[in-house]
């Protein structure tokens, strides 16, 4: 069976990210072998939503180190819609600040034209990152899993391998109540 390759316009732009954040030095030389440290790269897709942002939190409270980039991606329908395009480049902005702030990583943000899943597929194919990371959408989590992996799982093969993360926001609540009252 032969993978059928989808040859369709890749839209996208950069976003220029404040000066404010310190340019981040050259990694410095491992002190047991002496061979200088290299940064991964971190895919995490993001949106205007509180599971992206707990997500990103995750990413750069337990996935990031030092000498390590953030990619930041954002899929819109439009680049036409001005307004979205600004609010989508200031929450970057912000989270490009959260980042170095939090974790002392580099981030670089992207916003791509088209659907979420093959946008995160095209920039996994792009930078090869060590992981990938993403909310859930307020889903249940086989279906959030599903519809957010689908276009990833079933695209063609991308060379190099990562994880994937899918980070679901914990009810506290409801997991309390689970501790609690457990069921007999």
């Amino acid at each position: 069976m032969e993978t059928l390759m989808e040859e369709e316009e890749y839209n996208w732009r950069e976003v220029v990210l404040p000066s404010l954040i310190p340019v981040v030095p050259a990694p410095e030389l491992d002190r047991e072998t002496g061979e200088r440290r290299r940064g991964r790269d971190i895919i995490v897709a993001v949106d205007h939503g509180p599971n992206s942002k707990h997500a990103f939190d995750w990413a750069v409270t337990h996935l990031c180190r030092l000498a390590d980039t953030v990619h930041l991606v954002h899929a819109v329908s439009s680049f036409k819609n001005e307004i979205v395009y600004e609010m989508t480049q200031a929450l970057m902005e912000k989270l490009a600040v959260e980042a170095f702030e939090v974790a002392m990583v580099r981030a670089k943000a992207r916003i791509v034209e088209g659907d979420a899943g093959k946008a995160i597929c095209k920039e996994a194919e792009r930078l090869k990152p060590a992981a990938v990371v993403m909310g859930t959408r307020g889903r249940s989590l086989i279906q959030r899993s599903l519809s957010r992996l689908s276009p990833i799982l079933h695209s063609p093969p991308v060379k190099g391998t990562f994880m994937i993360y899918i980070v679901p926001k914990v009810n506290i609540s409801a997991s309390c109540w689970a501790v609690l009252h457990p069921q007999s």
